[in-house]
């Protein structure tokens, strides 16, 4: 019964009636995310903006060592390509911060400064690109890692996006 009533409560919004739009209680009753709100948003921590969201796996390396049966030097060298992946996405994001941040300054003055806006895009698309490059080097070390038939399954679980690049 209780495992039962654990299922229910998580499908529906836990116990009480506590539902996420508990979180935006207030005064009034017109506040807050209603219906599919609640559940789906336009800014989410999946979609990075630099084209790709992540891996697609929380731990991308014991999940590729699983599907792929990777040697230990495999593994060793797809740890290093998804560490040196790691780091370029972070300096991505930071990059997408900053730019944010600039384009945020150029609307706040009493004119909009259009050649700050302009060279914050700019750096936003730079951003993207070391990123996509980034990601096509990965991609071609990876190919030089693997065997055909560990590639061929790689192949697969990108197609069926268990995971993404």
């Amino acid at each position: 019964m209780h495992g039962r009533h654990h299922r229910y409560a998580r499908r529906h919004g836990g116990c009480w009636g506590f539902g996420p739009g508990f979180a935006w209680a207030s005064a009034t009753a017109g506040d807050g995310p209603r219906g599919s709100a609640l559940f789906f948003s336009t800014s989410s921590r999946d979609d990075d903006g630099l084209g790709s969201a992540g891996l697609g796996v929380r731990r991308p390396l014991r999940f590729l060592t699983w599907k792929l049966d990777l040697t230990n030097e495999q593994i060793a060298a797809v740890a290093r390509i998804l560490e040196r992946l790691k780091i370029e996405r972070a300096q991505g994001e930071v990059e997408q911060r900053r730019s944010a941040a600039a384009i945020a300054d150029a609307l706040e003055g009493e004119s909009f400064d259009s050649a700050a806006a302009a060279l914050a895009t700019d750096h936003r698309a730079d951003a993207a690109r070391a990123v996509q490059k980034a990601v096509a080097s990965a991609l071609a070390d990876l190919h030089a890692a693997l065997e055909p038939d560990q590639r061929r399954r790689l192949a697969m679980l990108i197609r069926t996006r268990a995971i993404s690049f």
